[in-house]
């Protein structure tokens, strides 16, 4: 069993920056591939980043490419996103997931961040 427990959402302007965290407990992080979801009201998740085990690769939706960064470091057994220039459609529930293959995957319980003027 992986643990995951994010942290960092809140409240912000357009434009502003947000950095959320994801921090893991249980088995070995660096195991396991990370990954950042997000849900809006009324909508379904949706893929925002993921980063390799070691953290030599990143992929972005194109909505967010360029704006957000996906980091982590597997001493402190924390995945990061790095939010910039946030805009409303930002606004969300995001989540991290651990990915270790097949049903070894893992969700966290969600952080809100919202964009408001």
């Amino acid at each position: 069993q992986v643990q995951l427990v994010e942290s960092g959402g809140g409240l912000v302007q357009p434009g502003g920056s947000l950095r959320l965290s994801c921090a893991a407990s249980g088995r070995t992080f660096s195991r396991y591939a990370m990954n950042w979801y997000r849900q809006a009201p009324g909508k379904g998740r949706e893929f925002v980043a993921a980063i390799t085990r070691a953290g030599d690769n990143s992929i972005y939706a194109d909505s967010v490419k360029g704006r957000f960064t996906i980091s982590r470091d597997n001493a402190e057994n924390t995945v990061y996103l790095q939010m910039n220039n946030l805009q409303f459609d930002d606004t969300a529930v995001y989540f991290c997931q651990a990915v270790g293959g097949g049903q070894d995957n893992y969700w966290g319980q969600g952080t809100q961040v919202t964009v408001s003027s």
